[in-house]
């Protein structure tokens, strides 16, 4: 069974799976339809992802727009804080984010639909985060929105005294305010 709980930003949702776990290991589903169907998530995926990343890295804000992508993210490894932020003009959520710790401990996902922008900081020495993505990857479409946006004020963990790693994609993100927005 995958259990599904609504975030504050309702179509932002946490998926917690049931592990069943004995002496050699453990067992568990990370994917139904069904499931999520009846949760409310009609989605399609056509595309798996995974990335490896050290501690201190940080990824995102991204999102593409045109040809959006949903995403079911976890970590396979480590940990990471994962972050959606609302960039749909016409949500009333538009310009909040929530933000959850993703780990192979706590084997959650989140599911971060089209229309958000995405983005996760590494918490561990090393982490392997896997996700399924509803479009292809179009790097023509893809955008970027800066990590530290005093508009958003997203609360990222990072480790006291360090700053977070960067690609040069990212350090070049625009403000949320020059942003691009869905409708």
């Amino acid at each position: 069974m995958l259990n599904f709980f609504r975030t504050p930003i309702p179509d932002v949702v946490l998926v917690t799976p049931d592990v069943f776990g004995d002496d050699r290991g453990f067992f568990m589903e990370t994917y139904r339809a069904d499931q999520f169907v009846a949760a409310g998530i009609q989605a399609r995926f056509v595309q798996d992802n995974h990335s490896g990343s050290q501690q201190g890295v940080l990824r995102g804000l991204h999102y593409q727009i045109k040809q959006p992508q949903g995403k079911l993210i976890r970590a396979l490894a480590g940990e990471i804080f994962d972050v959606a932020v609302d960039i749909r003009v016409s949500s009333p959520t538009f310009g909040q984010w929530v933000g959850y710790v993703l780990s192979a401990i706590n084997k959650q996902q989140l599911w971060v639909p089209e229309g958000f922008a995405h983005g996760f900081y590494v918490m561990s020495e090393w982490a392997e985060v896997a996700y399924k993505a509803t479009n292809y990857y179009a790097p023509l479409y893809e955008r970027s929105i800066l990590w530290d946006d005093p508009q958003l004020g997203i609360e990222w963990p990072i480790i006291p005294g360090t700053k977070p790693v960067l690609s040069s994609k990212d350090l070049a993100g625009k403000s949320f305010a020059e942003a691009e927005y869905f409708d």
